[in-house]
């Protein structure tokens, strides 16, 4: 039996991963005032249990890049979602600091798996003018998850209360296992569910940003690939963009709290809004890259556009948060920022696919995903601090300088093309 246009079912099911994935991970920021309230925690301590988590997540990081490249997507993800729906349940039985640390490394070790495994497929299934789109759709996944977890979470507290809101959530993840199994085979060439006509446009397609289609594929090893600017460029990229996403999934709950008094019911109305401008900007900086290339700009021109524009509604968004006096006004501007961000991010992460071979995809894909996640790590560290008395007005202008930072390092790596060995 063959499934029309494959490739597109194969992403869509990735992105709902990333919904799941989203969901997980919002929980405890979202349900956080009553978690304190009845654990006696602080915000010190919230701070402690995401540095943990996020330190996992950079270890996850690198792990499963390679792993994903050694085994493949189908046990990649496999191991990868099974092990963070276990580990979000077991956050339902958590009564100390230590316990959420535990939990939430373990959370954060298996969750890292979803974004170099989502490369790596978008390499392998999709010809390089669509993937930008298909990399947007996978990010929309973390827009929609992050839309759909405040409302759906407040809820569920309200109703079962925090620890078997973990439960429920944890185990919508184990039910993605199915699908995954039945609709993944393996790659293009050998997929046996996949109609010949879309096999040969998919690997056609692969082939059109070389300079020489029939060169000898380049698999460098990671010392070899850290040799050359295109990964730095993309490693540092990562480094300064990724923790504005992270400041808004981590702390906008909080900063809500701080800022206008809400309590997880008022988090539940409004936190979920600057998503829907994160949604649209995944879908939107991914479809405008591939129609460029598709009307004959080439891959330099069309990734390096798309990211500039993005940056440019980053930046005054961020600036003018910090003088944000509503939350209406807050969240109206966080969602051009989180809008902003996806139109970027969207595009960085197809950069390891624009320069080097599927086989180092997930590497670099990992290898650049945990120094993104070192830089967060110290902005988490930073935020109690210069968030004093409920005041974010730093930390917006702290993430402000991060974004044309992340342009520069963009430039820094050339012109995008794939790259060659050394002779």
């Amino acid at each position: 039996m063959f499934i029309n246009r494959l490739r597109w079912a194969v992403v869509s099911l990735i992105a709902l991963a990333t919904v799941i994935n989203y969901i997980d991970r919002s929980a405890l920021a979202v349900m956080w005032p009553s978690i304190a309230s009845d654990l006696g925690l602080d915000k010190s301590d919230y701070a402690n249990i995401m540095t943990v988590f996020m330190v996992s997540y950079a270890i996850g990081q690198g792990v499963f890049g390679g792993l994903f490249d050694k085994l493949g997507a189908r046990i990649g993800f496999t191991i990868s979602i099974g092990a963070w729906s276990i580990a979000t349940i077991l956050h339902g039985i958590a009564t100390t600091v230590t316990s959420f640390s535990i939990f939430r490394f373990l959370l954060g070790f298996s969750e890292a798996g979803n974004w170099p495994g989502a490369t790596k497929v978008n390499a392998e299934w999709f010809p390089v003018k669509e993937r930008a789109l298909a990399q947007g759709i996978f990010n929309a996944g973390a827009s929609i998850g992050s839309i759909i977890a405040p409302p759906l979470i407040a809820a569920l507290y309200a109703f079962i209360g925090w620890q078997a809101t973990f439960f429920v959530i944890g185990g919508v993840g184990l039910f993605w296992l199915i699908p995954w199994l039945y609709l993944y085979k393996g790659t293009p060439s050998q997929h046996p569910m996949l109609a010949e006509a879309e096999r040969q446009y998919i690997l056609s397609g692969q082939k059109q940003n070389n300079a020489d289609s029939d060169a000898e594929e380049y698999v460098p090893t990671y010392r070899e690939m850290l040799g050359h600017k295109q990964a730095w460029s993309v490693v540092s990229a990562r480094l300064f963009i990724d923790p504005v996403w992270w400041l808004f999934v981590a702390w906008l709950p909080l900063y809500l709290n701080e800022r206008f008094g809400f309590d997880v019911k008022q988090i539940g109305a409004f936190s979920w809004v600057p998503y829907v401008g994160a949604m649209f900007g995944a879908l939107l900086g991914g479809w405008i890259s591939g129609r460029l290339i598709g009307s004959g700009w080439s891959v330099n021109r069309a990734r390096k556009t798309v990211i500039g524009a993005g940056c440019l509604i980053m930046l005054p968004a961020l600036l003018a948060t910090i003088y944000a006096e509503t939350p209406t006004m807050a969240v109206t501007l966080i969602a051009f920022i989180l809008f902003g961000f996806q139109v970027v991010i969207g595009n960085i992460q197809t950069l390891p696919s624009d320069y080097f071979s599927g086989k180092t995809v997930g590497s670099l894909a990992g290898l650049s995903g945990a120094s993104a996640v070192l830089s967060v790590i110290v902005v988490t560290q930073l935020v109690p601090v210069l968030s004093a008395n409920g005041n974010y007005s730093v930390v917006f202008g702290l993430a402000a300088t991060f974004v044309p930072l992340c342009f520069i390092s963009v430039l820094f790596g050339g012109k995008i093309k794939a790259v060659v060995a050394k002779r």
